[in-house]
């Protein structure tokens, strides 16, 4: 493994990484990018691409008021490379921000193999650079030699949890007789397929998940998984309606055969923008492929699916983070070390690349010999450094962006906006100006452009 003191060594081609080493060479730093595929692949990514998309295709809602579109609007602001080609390849997704995934990893990949300050190797690093900046971003699917080394750096155990992959059918072995195009609420306009079910097939569905037979787990006596990304049959086996409050809720939708609700619907996404294949929403499942194919055939509208891609399981891996991280995703015990994406403790893209944009400028503001100056802690970057940096140690789990992370709004503030949606909107217009004055750093004359007063600091 070659390691140049001047350039910033980052380990992993995934979204963290691909950001990362945009935005420092961005600013005229060489960067040397290390992926490991496709000399050695996972059991999840399909391609050598960079920035591959290996479970949905989508990066969560871009509604107004809402955490997941403030955090996006900061990363706009930040001029995050992946948010742009994220739009660029957009598919009809209702209010959420979807890509054509095969469009996003080609254009990611061509981006930085083009720009003269990144060097692109393909090659497993087992070892981490002894000097010289490094960013690790491997992911959640960091090799096991990689992991066992960051395992001696960090001092800590690491922790390990379950994900899985959602199965995508091919567009025209939906029965368009039966599966109707809508949004809840036609929020988005018709951009999901909607594959209605009565109480009867509901229930037939459900006792067929019930008994189908999983694929076994190896790695732990009990298998722990992300709760923002349950398999169907755990979420299932909470209770019989469960499913229905959650991944196949009806609210919002209007059969138009019948004209009236159904009892529960199973959702349909669009992957690309050919729109030959769609995703079902929510069904991550460790069902043994054939039992995928004799169980979600039972859903009306997908009895004679074909799948272009079964559900999976496979292991996720992510660092006790308060443990050893400091408030810059640096490792304290050896601060040239920072953490980026789903392996430092966030969960989702968005969250995962923006750990990577971030990661990038504190590198520039170390070199330049500037004080490390974290965003704020009212904004959405801020909140996810803080719960990286001080969660409690004991019982910690990556986390997705929420106004839980957030900072609530004061007293004076809350009691003025008696709206949820408004107290919501209000913190996102907080958040945003605290994040784009801390981008533009301070003003000419020191002061403070930070918002923060209508804020309750927690």
């Amino acid at each position: 493994m070659r390691v140049d003191r001047d350039e910033v060594n980052i380990i992993g081609g995934g979204l963290a990484g691909c950001e990362a080493a945009w935005q420092l060479a961005e600013r005229g730093i060489s960067v040397r990018l290390w992926e490991m595929r496709p000399k050695r692949s996972t059991e999840a990514h399909k391609t050598d691409r960079l920035a591959e998309l290996v479970c949905s295709n989508t990066l969560k809602t871009d509604e107004p008021a809402t955490a997941p579109h403030l955090l996006k609007q900061e990363l706009r602001v930040a001029g995050s490379l992946l948010i742009r080609i994220a739009e660029e390849c957009r598919v009809p997704a209702g209010t959420a921000l979807a890509v054509d995934r095969d469009r996003f990893a080609e254009q990611v990949t061509a981006a930085l193999t083009g720009h003269p300050h990144v060097t692109l190797e393909r090659e497993e690093v087992t070892r981490i650079p002894a000097r010289g900046d490094v960013i690790i971003a491997t992911g959640p699917l960091t090799s096991p030699a990689l992991a066992d080394r960051i395992g001696e750096l960090t001092g800590h155990d690491r922790l390990f949890f379950y994900d899985a992959l959602s199965p995508i059918v091919d567009a025209e072995t939906i029965d368009r007789a039966i599966a109707f195009p809508a949004a809840r609420y036609g929020k988005g306009g018709d951009d999901y397929l909607n594959c209605p079910m009565t109480a009867e097939e509901y229930d037939r569905f459900y006792d067929a998940l019930m008994g189908a037979e999983q694929v076994a787990l190896h790695d732990f006596d009990q298998a722990r998984y992300f709760e923002g990304c349950l398999p169907l049959e755990e979420m299932a086996r909470r209770g019989r309606e469960t499913l229905c409050y959650g991944p196949l809720k009806p609210v919002g939708l209007t059969d138009p055969r019948t004209g009236k609700r159904p009892h529960a619907v199973v959702q349909l996404r669009q992957e690309n923008l050919m729109a030959d294949s769609y995703n079902l929403v929510g069904f991550q499942t460790q069902l043994k492929w054939g039992e995928q194919k004799r169980v979600f055939r039972l859903i009306p509208g997908l009895q004679n699916a074909e799948f272009v891609r079964l559900g999976q399981i496979h292991r996720n891996t992510y660092i006790n983070s308060p443990a050893c991280l400091g408030d810059a995703l640096e490792l304290r015990a050896d601060p040239r070390v920072r953490f980026a994406g789903q392996i430092s403790g966030v969960e989702g893209y968005v969250e995962s690349l923006a750990t990577g944009l971030l990661a990038a400028r504190f590198v520039v503001q170390s070199r330049n010999r500037l004080p490390i100056v974290p965003p704020p802690r009212i904004s959405a970057c801020g909140s996810l450094l803080h719960f990286i940096a001080r969660s409690d140690p004991g019982d910690f789990q990556p986390a997705n962006i929420t106004f839980a992370l957030l900072p609530r709004l004061g007293a004076d503030a809350k009691n003025r906006i008696r709206n949820k949606r408004d107290r919501h909107q209000k913190q996102v217009e907080l958040a945003l100006a605290a994040f784009t004055a801390w981008i533009m750093g301070p003003a000419p004359d020191g002061s403070n452009l930070s918002p923060i007063a209508a804020i309750e600091e927690g």
